[in-house]
């Protein structure tokens, strides 16, 4: 393990650019899964509605989690909108859309956000960051476990 003080700048600069990843997608996938939340329609109404809500309190959550593993990195943790929204491999909805679509949609951002975080949690490996190799383990098992049960409701 090494300390986050003992990092070299460039793994510092590498981590903390990989963590504002997770950070952007998580912070768009928040704001999707509310608006689902508020906009979720059909026979699945109740349970959804509470998925959703499920999905972006622990998002929001996840969010300050990376965001101060940067800060303990020395990093600068990235806090614009519409910085996140552009940088993010997960996009924005309007919510207009039926049940079954809402869910494709979270389940895809879920499956994302645990790619991004596998990616992070590898090069935190790579420089023996063993912190915030745990985090990104941790936050990718929570997002696979999402994505399961969402697919849960498409079959």
């Amino acid at each position: 393990m090494q300390p986050a003080a003992d990092l070299s700048p460039s793994a510092q600069t590498a981590i903390c650019e990989a963590l504002n990843q997770a950070v952007a997608e998580t912070a768009v996938t928040t704001m999707l899964a509310q608006n689902f939340h508020w906009n979720v329609t059909g026979m699945a109404f109740g349970p959804l509605h509470d998925l959703f809500q499920e999905i972006y309190e622990d998002h929001f959550t996840a969010q300050d989690d990376l965001a101060e593993r940067i800060k303990a990195l020395d990093g600068h943790a990235e806090g614009v909108l519409s910085a996140m929204v552009a940088r993010s491999k997960v996009s924005e909805h309007d919510g207009h859309a039926d049940d079954k679509t809402m869910v494709a949609a979270m389940q895809a951002a879920q499956e994302t956000l645990a790619a991004t975080l596998g990616a992070a949690g590898a090069l935190a490996s790579e420089h023996e960051d063993t912190l915030t190799e745990d985090l990104c383990i941790a936050r990718g098992q929570v997002h696979e476990k999402f994505a399961w049960m969402l697919r849960a409701h498409l079959r």
